[in-house]
């Protein structure tokens, strides 16, 4: 069975956010907010399971240029790997340059940039198109000829090096400095201060920063997330944001060749016409305010623990994905994501969402009960089923009952 070792680390991940945790509560510093963390956990779950659908273009793509159209058969021996490491770290910093200098390729990464904290949760804040505008950088390396699952390997390696970087607990590690992607040069790329933006693009290695003029040493402490905060914790619409907001501009935009422009020029930039280029705002760090949104207690511990529920359901989806059909895994996608919408937008109050929880306490246990026929599951699960109906329904209805929603 192939699985991502991405998904196969996703116990680590949880360990390690734990310890997190730990220091959070010892050092009495306040690094987690629920809801953000809750919104970040939900957008790696849905870039993971978009994944599902478009690893032909990682993956495939790769393995058809280089089955017929790569230029050398290379050997395998100790320059292979050292070359490999290099060359895709390589491509990583550009690919991802590209990301924060083409508005349209931002709009695949602006989801990794939206959270205001920053924690080891927020290296799971992944989007979930990205892949679309940045696996063309890595086809050079199938026309050398370097194998496609020797790629896919170093690649999830550079990928699962940069979950430790998202950290505010590790300072600076002395000479590591000098060539490494460290928590401290990564907390640079997470600021939305002017000096801060678009540097240390650096996958592993920060030496592409150094040799291409987009390293910035870290000064004064970040201030994190985007330059126009989305304030939302829904994790789906987070990847849409971006693209509604060139929407509006596209409208505004009359000249076809301004909107081409548009498309590829940096995020901010607008014809002369309009205004001309919108510069990212010095942040005013004595009035800025996190977007935040007070819940009661109880509405906490019960998205924790619909939250865990789901989290148990998608790990065991994505661990017995190859062998589900297509059909099926688009709809396994799309109730998991149900789940992950409504954990986030219970946070912020929303009227709509009262109706839409209730309508999946009621519909997903039936699901439940329909599935322990349809794949011949032990029984128990029906028990299950009415189980998490009772629970649901009661601690919702409590909560629903003394907490007054919005009416829009």
């Amino acid at each position: 069975m192939n699985l991502n070792p991405i998904v196969l680390s996703i116990p680590i991940f949880f360990l390690l956010i734990g310890i997190e945790l730990a220091v959070e509560r010892f050092s009495h510093r306040k690094l987690y907010r629920l809801p953000d963390a809750i919104s970040n956990l939900s957008c790696g779950i849905t870039s993971q399971l978009s994944g599902l659908f478009l690893k032909i273009l990682a993956i495939g793509v790769y393995e058809i240029i280089f089955s017929n159209f790569a230029f050398f058969g290379l050997e395998k021996g100790w320059f292979y790997w050292v070359a490999l490491f290099l060359l895709v770290d390589f491509a990583y910093y550009w690919a991802h340059r590209m990301s924060h200098e083409v508005n349209l390729f931002w709009g695949g990464h602006v989801v990794h940039h939206q959270s205001e904290d920053y924690n080891l949760s927020v290296a799971l804040r992944q989007s979930s198109f990205q892949i679309v505008w940045t696996f063309a950088f890595n086809l050079p390396l199938a026309l050398i000829g370097f194998e496609t699952l020797d790629f896919a390997l170093i690649s999830a390696l550079n990928t699962l090096y940069q979950f430790w970087i998202h950290t505010e607990t590790i300072k600076k590690l002395g000479f590591l400095e000098y060539f490494l992607n460290t928590p401290s040069h990564h907390r640079v790329h997470h600021g939305r201060d002017p000096k801060y933006i678009d540097k240390n693009h650096a996958g592993s290695l920060i030496i592409w920063d150094k040799m291409f003029g987009t390293f910035q040493a870290e000064e004064e402490k970040p201030t994190y997330g985007i330059t126009k905060p989305i304030n939302s914790w829904n994790a789906v619409w987070a990847n849409f944001s971006h693209y509604a907001e060139m929407g509006k501009d596209l409208k505004r935009i009359e000249k076809w060749s301004d909107k081409v422009k548009y498309l590829f020029k940096k995020p901010g930039w607008l014809p002369e016409s309009l205004g001309g280029y919108r510069a990212a705002p010095e942040v005013d760090k004595a009035a800025y305010k996190k977007y935040e949104t007070p819940a009661p207690v109880a509405l906490n511990y019960y998205v924790l623990f619909q939250y865990a529920l789901c989290l148990v359901g998608t790990g065991l989806f994505l661990f017995k994905q190859n062998e589900f059909l297509l059909g099926e895994k688009v709809f396994f996608t799309i109730i998991i994501s149900i789940v992950v919408v409504n954990s986030g937008v219970l946070f912020e109050n929303k009227a709509w969402v009262k109706w839409a929880e209730w309508i999946r306490i009621i519909v997903y246990p039936i699901l439940l009960i329909a599935f322990t026929f349809i794949y011949f599951w032990p029984p128990v699960f029906i028990g299950v089923a009415i189980a998490y109906l009772i629970i649901s329904a009661t601690w919702f209805y409590s909560i629903t009952k003394n907490v007054q929603l919005q009416t829009a």
